[in-house]
């Protein structure tokens, strides 16, 4: 039985929620369960707070766990990224009052409030600047006016709180940040986790691709597969109208309205476009 983390809260659990879901697996909670049975898919989900998984992932308790980027590199714990999700992207920034400081030897001998003190830490460690970081739980925007410290390093997303507490960015991103599933090295083998992956890639995927189907005059085939390709090759069907095939293939979700309109251009018509819901590539 695989046992799997899953953010209880915050911006990382819906996402993660939604992902498992689609993947297959049973995650619905009748109540505030804080452990969902799946036995058909022989998993166990188990709701924590974000903060917490690595923890536990860390030490074995669980298999595998969705948290953020920056969360498993502040917990210090022997557990790996096995897989990035894409989801509740974020960067980690460093930021003081507007002016004050450019670059990141300006932070040499200052005060640094962070909820992130080990991935704060590190990161100065690892560019030959000293600093003392100060722990704050949440709102250290407000720190610096407070005199708790000298700037802050946190989570920036509009930059929109800093802005209001008078602050700024300075120097080059600590970190990009996104959701991530993660285990440890000598749980990798793990039975189970390989079809976990295979699951969450297959959603992934199918998030980034559409499929295409399309009506096109038989000598204009190979101009339609120019701009169709597929992943190996386009399906091509016969119709009844022996001047006329069938195609489908999938193609990059981005570029779903130009390809619709090159098809239109060569002679394509009956163009329909359908969302993917897992694929294995």
């Amino acid at each position: 039985m695989l046992r799997i983390a899953v953010p209880n809260k915050g911006s990382l659990s819906e996402p993660a929620v939604t992902l498992l879901t689609e993947a297959g697996y049973r995650t619905r909670r009748s109540g505030r369960e804080l452990v969902v049975l799946d036995e058909a898919s022989e998993v166990e989900l188990f709701f924590l707070r974000p903060r917490d998984i690595a923890v536990y992932v860390g030490q074995g308790t669980v298999h595998a766990g969705i948290t953020g980027r920056d969360l498993l590199l502040d917990s210090g714990v022997d557990a790996v990224e096995h897989l990035p999700l894409g989801f509740a992207r974020s960067t980690f920034r460093f930021a003081a009052p507007a002016g004050t400081m450019s670059t990141l030897a300006d932070v040499e001998g200052k005060r640094v409030a962070t909820s992130y003190d080990v991935l704060v830490s590190q990161y100065l460690e690892s560019h030959g600047v000293q600093a003392q970081t100060v722990h704050l739980d949440g709102a250290v925007e407000s720190s610096v006016y407070l005199g708790v410290a000298d700037l802050i390093a946190d989570v920036v997303e509009t930059g929109t709180t800093l802005r209001a507490a008078g602050l700024e960015t300075f120097a080059d991103p600590i970190l990009t940040s996104e959701a991530v599933l993660i285990t440890t090295r000598q749980l990798q083998d793990e039975p189970g986790l390989a079809t976990l992956v295979r699951r969450l890639q297959g959603v992934l995927r199918a998030r980034t691709y559409v499929l295409v189907d399309y009506d096109v005059p038989a000598d204009r085939l190979d101009l339609a597969a120019q701009i169709t390709p597929g992943i190996e090759s386009p399906t091509v069907s016969p119709l009844q109208n022996p001047d006329w095939v069938a195609v489908r293939a999938m193609v990059p979700r981005r570029e779903a309205n130009r390809v619709m309109d090159e098809l239109y251009e060569v002679g394509a018509r009956a163009v329909l476009v359908s969302s993917l819901l897992a694929c294995r590539l």
